[in-house]
Parts: C-alpha cells; sequence; structure tokens
C-alpha cells in the first residue's frame, strides 16, 4: 500500500466569527483505510469535513493529500485530487431518475467508463439497480443515501469523506451501508473518512478514530482500542 491516498492534517484551525470551531487539530487519515471521526454534536466533526473539501477555508493549517496541500484548492477542483464528500442530508434531485443522478457523479470524466463505473454502483447497492428509471423522491431514506454515495463513486475517487450516513436509518440498512464501505477498502484501497455519531458502528468497521472534542483532537487510537476503554465510551461516546 503506498501513501497517494494519506491524508496529513497539521494545526488546522477553522473560526465561525468568533466561535472557533476546529482549534490546532491535527491528525493522519491513513490510505486505504476507514478513519472515523466521532465526538457530539458541535464538535467540529462537520466542519473537518467541509474543511478537508474545501467548502471551508481555514484560519490556519495545512490538509495535505499525497504531499500536494489542498488548502486553497476550490471545491469544484477537489474531484480532479480524487476526493469525494458525501454531506449530511442525503441530497439528491428529485425532479431526476435514479440513473440521472448517478451520471451527475462522472461529470468531468472520461464517459467510455460510465458504464462499466454504473455496474459498478448498482452492483454495489442493488436497491438501485431496479430502480433505475425510478424518480429520486420516490426513493426510502436508505436508498436515497445509497443513492448519494454511489453518485459520488462515480466519480471514481481515491478518497472518500462521508458525513453522517447512518443517521436515521434502519439497524438493516445502516449494516449494508456499513459492509460496503469496507468492501471499497478492502477490493479497492479506498480511503475513507466516516464522520458518525453512532460510534459502537463506526469503531466496528474502523482502523483508526479520531474522537474531538469542543473543536479539539481529545484522543486518537486504533478503533478497536478506543471501543474497549469503558471510561473514555462513557465519556465522549455515550455507550
Amino acid at each position: 500500500m503506498t501513501d497517494s491516498a494519506q491524508i496529513h492534517i497539521t494545526d488546522l484551525t477553522v473560526r465561525y466569527g468568533p466561535v472557533t470551531a476546529l482549534d490546532s487539530v491535527s491528525m493522519t487519515v491513513a490510505a486505504g483505510a476507514i478513519t472515523a471521526v466521532l465526538g457530539a454534536n458541535g464538535a467540529g466533526k462537520t466542519t473537518l469535513l467541509r474543511t478537508v473539501s474545501g467548502l471551508l477555508k481555514p484560519e490556519s493549517g495545512s490538509i495535505r493529500l499525497a504531499g500536494t496541500e489542498l488548502v486553497g484548492v476550490p471545491p469544484d477542483r477537489m474531484s480532479r485530487k480524487g476526493l469525494a464528500h458525501v454531506p449530511e442530508g442525503r441530497g439528491v434531485i428529485v425532479e431526476l431518475t435514479v440513473e440521472e443522478n448517478l451520471r451527475l457523479g462522472a461529470l468531468g470524466r472520461n464517459r467510455s467508463h460510465d458504464a462499466v463505473t454504473l455496474d459498478r454502483v448498482y452492483g454495489m447497492f442493488p436497491p438501485l439497480d431496479g430502480r433505475r428509471t425510478s424518480s429520486a423522491h420516490t426513493l426510502s431514506g436508505g436508498e436515497r443515501q445509497m443513492l448519494v454515495i454511489g453518485r459520488a463513486l462515480m466519480a471514481t475517487p481515491s478518497v472518500l469523506l462521508l458525513d453522517e450516513p447512518s443517521l436515521g436509518l434502519a439497524p438493516k440498512v445502516v449494516t449494508q451501508i456499513f459492509d460496503t464501505l469496507r468492501t471499497l477498502v478492502e477490493t479497492e484501497s479506498m480511503t475513507v473518512l466516516l464522520v458518525e455519531q453512532n460510534a459502537r458502528s463506526a469503531l466496528s468497521i474502523a482502523e483508526h478514530a479520531v474522537v474531538l472534542d469542543l473543536g479539539k483532537v481529545a484522543v486518537e487510537g486504533p478503533a478497536a482500542t478506543l471501543a474497549d476503554d469503558d471510561a473514555l465510551r462513557h465519556a465522549y461516546l455515550g455507550f
């Protein structure tokens, strides 16, 4: 495994006016692995993802992907760097079909690969395969989550940023989505930065975990170690 999809975040500080959302955050997102970012509401998790993907500009600090600085790169150029961001909220274009939504993720890519990539996405998310021509507004919450992840994968990223993919979904659907993430890592060496409130599930699939508290890194380490630490779980993770 190379470090071609490794992310180094160094002394990252982000403010909303007088409020410090991230305070000198440093962490490494290992290539070809799942790194979970955990913490309570307001800890800075979503801000971290939005800053990595270029939607927010930090006051200071560095974000390097495979040695290339990302700070200052416009969000619309991030896909060319191999990075895809799936925000919280399962936003789809409801007037379009499932397949039309998926094809939006491939804009700017080599169209000769679209059919192969579509088949790959449908293979990962079989419920979408039978709904190719269905309007996106007819999908369940779980199907919409599969659609937005699939749309991101249409860009063939090396790094996938996911914000609360399990929020509001039935346990069976969460398991299916997390199993797919694990498969992406195991078969394609994809790098995944996963923000989750569902700490138990996130730790079960992640190799490494970082806990944010009020914009600072409270603790980090192997996911299995954090899951087994009763004091840590009760203090920060709520289970």
